[in-house]
């Protein structure tokens, strides 16, 4: 995937679900992935033309393992001129040391997110965008039907009541091999994951099952997010064009 493409697939996504409006300070969360990073280049992009001005932060939650080296993306930051933040918690402490859960990504998720979203708030963001992406919404689509008997899935724009916050989701449209594509052509500096569960959920195992299907049924698991696109779920916003 070339960078106009990836500015264009952003573009529609923010455009028909309204996700900025005029004068926006939104918080990338930056875990040091693919996905974020190829977030932070669109965002970063887009800001030099899109008619609605609005300003980004990029933020990482380090949680707390040893040895995990962010000098990467703080270069990038550096090379792009976006301001960066480093948050330190003990969330690998809590996670696997005191609560030893078997189970981890739940709560590991919920603090993640919590000591994010708090820190956004403070540095006076409006806004937090999410690097989720096109499979990432199938995904969770699917562990819902299974593990919860329902249609659900992530929504590209979400408001959050406790913080004031507003989440939006501008990569929705990009699939992930796309961002594969565009992170090894922009040679993006990826941080490996340090978590010892990376590689063994249950998303992992979405990821799998999808991945036989679309090579059973070609198309399925494009058809299956236009599915949730138009299935009316009731936290999924109207498109505003």
């Amino acid at each position: 995937m070339k960078l106009q493409q990836l500015y264009s697939y952003t573009r529609r996504a923010i455009d028909d679900y309204g996700m900025i409006e005029e004068g926006d300070r939104i918080a990338i969360g930056i875990s040091g992935g693919k996905d974020s990073l190829t977030l932070l280049y669109a965002l970063h992009g887009l800001r030099r033309f899109y008619p609605r001005k609005f300003e980004i932060e990029a933020i990482t939650v380090h949680m707390g393992y040893e040895g995990f080296d962010l000098s990467p993306i703080q270069n990038l930051c550096r090379d792009l001129d976006i301001h960066y933040s480093i948050v330190d918690t003990e969330i690998k402490k809590i996670v696997f040391d005191i609560r030893k859960e078997e189970n981890p990504c739940a709560l590991c998720a919920t603090l993640r997110k919590g000591a994010f979203n708090n820190y956004a708030a403070s540095i006076g963001c409006n806004k937090v965008a999410y690097a989720h992406h096109k499979d990432d919404i199938v995904e969770t689509m699917l562990m819902s039907l299974l593990f919860e008997g329902r249609f659900h899935s992530f929504s590209p724009v979400t408001g959050l009541d406790r913080s004031g916050l507003t989440v939006i989701r501008p990569l929705m449209y990009v699939k992930e091999s796309d961002i594969i594509g565009f992170t090894n052509k922009m040679n993006l500096p990826v941080c490996k994951n340090p978590c010892p569960a990376d590689g063994h959920t249950q998303r992992e195992e979405m990821k799998n099952i999808l991945k036989e299907l679309n090579q059973k049924y070609p198309g399925c698991k494009e058809r299956m997010f236009t599915a949730i696109c138009n299935g009316h779920i009731p936290s999924w916003p109207e498109k505003v064009r």
